[in-house]
This record gives structure tokens, sequence and C-alpha cells, in this order.
């Protein structure tokens, strides 16, 4: 079963991290699961990853994080979607991140986390289930 066709990604590489290997991986990933994705290129601003959430109108932002600024880069994201009225938008988050800064992301506002090495499915699984229709 595939995603609906409405529901609508965004892959982006926050910060100075140049390193787009695993996001293009995952973006390709949920395209052939049947998701639409846009994916913002690296070393985005947080400002400019949440304009683009809300102009795309899109259901989830994944940040795939490399740099070792995980948890402030997730905690600004999700302060600046709140701010802008986009507070619905599910923040995941991917990349290098230890098994101990899990649960400070999930505090910091990610609905959910996927360190180096969560198998695509996963991480389709995940997605499909956040943005499920609610019966």
């Amino acid at each position: 079963m595939t995603a609906p066709a409405q529901v609508r990604v965004l892959v982006a590489k926050p910060g100075l991290d140049g390193h787009d290997r695993g996001a293009k991986l995952v973006a390709r990933g949920l395209r052939d699961a049947g998701f639409e994705v846009v994916f913002t290129g690296i070393r985005r601003r947080v400002d400019d990853i949440v304009a683009t959430a809300v102009q795309e109108d899109v259901a989830v932002v994944g940040l795939s994080i490399l740099s070792g600024a995980h948890v402030a880069l997730t905690h600004r994201t999700v302060t600046a979607l709140r701010a802008a009225g986009a507070g619905d938008i599910q923040v995941v988050v991917g990349g290098t991140i230890p098994a101990g800064d899990v649960a400070r992301l999930q505090e910091a506002g990610a609905a959910a986390v996927f360190p180096t090495g969560t198998p695509l499915d996963a991480i389709v699984a995940d997605i499909r289930a956040l943005t499920a229709p609610e019966d």
C-alpha cells in the first residue's frame, strides 16, 4: 500500500552540513513509497526550511543532520514552525545521532528519530503512521 499522493514531505539539510547522500536516499525511498517529496538541498537556514514547509504545505519536515547540532537545530525548527502557525507539521530527524540524544530530540519536539543505519522501510512506515488520516 502506498501513501496518499497528497502527503508531502520536506527533506531538509539545516546548518553547515554539506553531506547529502543519506538525505537523497531517504527522499528517493519516500518518493518510491508514494509520498510527494520536496528536497531543499544543503546548508539551509531554519527560517528558510520553515518558509518552504509552509509554502509547500507539507505534512512532515525531515531534518537530515550529521553535524552534531541536531538537538539545537531540531528545537529551533519546531519553535519556528510553531511561530509561523504551522505547529501541526510533524518534524522527524535523521542522521548521526547518538542513542543518548534520542530522548532529547523527542523533548525538543521531534515526532520520530532515525539514527544512521535505520532501515528505509522503518522510516517509510513511521512517516506513514505519522501522516495516516485519523478515523
